[in-house]
């Protein structure tokens, strides 16, 4: 078996990093032939906290002769500027929606730092830290037992976008999403599986083309049976069939963004109104 290709990956924040760690591992599960060593590096809110992180960066490049990836949320301007002369790839993932904002509202950000825990509502903000924690525990049919929390419960076969949406969902909307994967096992009794039984009407289905799914599980699994087409095409069919049955939404993912998935099951599922209220 090939050894994994391996980087060091850091999320640097001016606060807790929590945005910066969401983001960047729901973009690191896209490579999933890569290994990654990940470490959060939170409040790094001075000048001299951000050249101490550049001299820490660049030790791990010397060592591992290799660059780390290095993903920020980092509002000031100088702080931005420090950690991008560090010898790594530099993802900011406020800069370029600050700018494009700025240019279309006209005025300049306030670049002050740890604002966006002061929106106005801290009830807000906890909730979706609460919905956050929950779907990060009710995560790939995990505790099926906390089932009677959620808002919604996301159904479908491996790879159709299960997880990156339940997050979006949490981290946006503060909804308690849960998902459950549907494998082989739960096709041969043409009905739902027992834990997803008492909780019918708090499921969604997601489904995606079968040329899409082997696309995507190739490069998890290249070669693998369970990226094979045919057998993509099979899962695919049997697990809509099972969710038709069951009349359960269903959704495609194919040609979807995760925030449009998210969006779809908000008006599909009725949890729109909850949101808007």
């Amino acid at each position: 078996m090939a050894t994994k290709i391996t980087y060091t990956v850091l999320f640097v924040s001016d606060r807790t990093g929590i945005t910066a760690e969401l983001l960047g591992k729901t973009l690191l599960t896209q490579f999933p032939g890569v290994e990654f060593h990940k470490r959060t590096m939170p409040f790094i809110d001075s000048a001299e906290k951000a050249r101490q992180l550049v001299q820490e960066i660049n030790q791990l490049a010397r060592q591992q002769d290799k660059s780390p990836i290095v993903f920020s949320t980092l509002i000031d301007e100088e702080l931005r500027n420090i950690i991008t002369t560090a010898d790594a790839l530099c993802l900011d993932l406020f800069e370029g929606f600050i700018r494009r904002l700025e240019t279309k509202l006209g005025v300049e950000s306030s670049h002050a730092l740890g604002l966006s825990h002061g929106m106005g509502d801290e009830l807000a903000y906890q909730k979706r830290m609460d919905a956050l924690n929950y779907t990060l525990a009710h995560d790939d049919g995990i505790n099926t037992a906390g089932y009677d929390r959620a808002d919604v419960i996301l159904v479908g076969v491996s790879r159709t976008g299960k997880t990156p949406t339940c997050l979006y969902l949490a981290m946006q909307y503060g909804i308690c999403a849960a998902n459950y994967p549907l494998t082989p096992d739960d096709f041969s009794d043409s009905k739902l599986p027992a834990p997803l039984l008492a909780h019918r009407a708090k499921l969604y289905g997601l489904t995606i083309h079968p040329k899409r799914l082997a696309r995507i599980r190739h490069e998890r699994k290249p070669d693998s049976r369970y990226a094979a087409l045919e057998n993509c095409q099979r899962e695919i069919h049997s697990a809509e069939m099972l969710l038709q049955q069951a009349q359960v939404p269903l959704l495609d993912t194919s040609t979807m963004s995760v925030e449009e998935i998210a969006i779809s099951i908000l008006h599909g599922s009725g949890l729109i109104k909850r949101i808007k209220n």
